[in-house]
């Protein structure tokens, strides 16, 4: 036997749960807002950052003059601009999540270079590379003394 009371929730706890939705979704535009106020506009997906690459170019290239080579230089610079503005547009357009995906792949590439060099870089300050460890290297360099050449492999294994 179950009552009434464990199937429907009641009609306050129903509008207790809709108005602190409610609350959260307006704290959140608040919060929004205070952002956008203090640090300006976030950056859009993307597929919309490329759009605006895309239209940046456009107008740069549009507003170059060449005095050497004239307007037919121009107009096929102008062209060409068209030509890759329209075969660029379509496929932003299939495919926003893509340009999201490579924007992701590109800064979790860069975090594990930054990584890597910042990790070789403390081993350089500390002095701990293998060339040091031994007090010299084949070239008999002492331990403060930079290689040859003045650069050093970076071990990124």
């Amino acid at each position: 036997m179950s009552s009434d009371a464990t199937e429907r929730p009641a009609p306050e706890a129903e509008a207790d749960r809709d108005a602190w939705g409610q609350a959260c979704a307006e704290d959140l535009a608040a919060e929004r807002a205070r952002r956008r106020a203090a640090y300006g506009p976030q950056p859009g997906t993307a597929a919309e950052e490329l759009r605006k690459l895309v239209d940046a170019v456009t107008e740069k290239v549009a507003g170059l003059q060449l005095p050497l080579a004239g307007l037919a230089a121009q107009d096929v610079v102008q062209q060409v601009v068209d030509r890759a503005r329209t075969a660029v547009e379509p496929v932003i357009e299939r495919n926003p999540e893509v340009f999201d995906h490579l924007a992701s792949a590109g800064s979790e590439l860069l975090a594990a270079f930054r990584a890597a060099v910042q990790g070789q870089e403390s081993r350089w300050t500390r002095g701990d590379s293998a060339q040091h460890a031994e007090g010299t290297d084949s070239r008999g360099a002492g331990p403060g003394d930079a290689p040859a050449g003045g650069t050093e492999r970076i071990d990124l294994d």
